[in-house]
């Protein structure tokens, strides 16, 4: 009797095991740097200097959200993106950073800080605080969130 139960111990435990696993995602992590999240950054940067909404929005995954800078509007979607890119290029931006965090996890990463921007139609100048998150896609890193923000008190 005891060796019966002990069967059926033994079997119901697998069963459970083979349950919890069965359809359990394993995901392999993209090795990475500092350095390489950085130069996303240059990435997105070079894209704002073709003066191209469609090149600027190619840098964020289809599903991201963008809160800029000069909108209040959320702009969820590539066509919604491309809009405020328009619009934001027309006085010829280039960024700088200031100061950056960068932390890495499993095909993600976070750059945040302060940059600053540079409009050559105006020569104008405008800090800001920062926050870009990026999702390895299997093929490339693109950002999924990116919150940009004027710094509240002036200089």
């Amino acid at each position: 009797m005891k060796i019966k139960s002990l069967s059926m111990f033994v079997i119901a435990a697998t069963l459970v095991g083979c349950a919890s696993t069965q359809g359990a995602r394993v995901e392999s992590c993209k090795a990475t740097t500092e350095q390489e999240i950085a130069s996303l950054f240059d990435r997105w940067n070079q894209s704002l200097l073709t003066g191209d909404p469609h090149k600027v929005v190619a840098n964020y995954a289809e599903r991201s959200i963008l809160l800029p800078t000069v909108s209040n509007k959320p702009r969820l979607t590539p066509a919604e993106k491309e809009d405020y890119f328009h619009h934001f290029l027309e006085n010829r931006p280039s960024g700088a950073i200031d100061l950056r965090t960068i932390e890495l996890g499993c095909n993600t990463a976070v750059n945040a800080g302060l940059y600053t921007f540079t409009f050559a139609k105006t020569g104008a100048k405008v800090s800001g605080r920062y926050t870009y998150t990026y999702r390895w896609n299997g093929s490339e890193w693109l950002i999924t969130s990116h919150h940009s923000s004027a710094m509240p008190e002036k200089k």
